[in-house]
């Protein structure tokens, strides 16, 4: 999984995760700096985190969508790492009312956890 590797061996970095952010950019990047700026914490360290959720906890069925969604792109990683970004910004806590919710994938759990300090 090469795609996936490269995104955890750089962006698991703090700084090298901002960086990415800037250059995925638009409302994506917006939306996530706001999310972790709700979460008190500066965008590069909650992307680093939620890479290093993924890479940890992550499911062979969803690292080989990394890879799929990364294959044949122009910029692999920044492909990889927006689904990965993506799917964690969605795992955010469902409201009460909603019954219909999707349960979130194992790994944004301890994406958020992580994100909180709480490991």
């Amino acid at each position: 999984m090469p795609a996936l590797r490269e995104i955890v061996r750089t962006c698991t970095n703090p700084h090298v995760a901002r960086a990415a952010l800037r250059s995925i950019g638009g409302e994506f990047a917006e939306r996530f700096a706001a999310d972790a700026s709700r979460r008190e914490l500066p965008s590069g360290v909650l992307a680093a985190r939620m890479v290093r959720a993924f890479a940890t906890h992550a499911a062979d069925d969803e690292r080989r969508s990394v890879e799929a969604v990364a294959y044949g792109a122009d910029q692999p990683v920044l492909v990889g790492l927006r689904y990965i970004l993506a799917k964690g910004l969605a795992a955010a806590p469902p409201d009460d009312d909603d019954k219909e919710a999707t349960p979130p994938a194992a790994w944004t759990i301890w994406a958020a956890r992580e994100a909180l300090g709480r490991e």
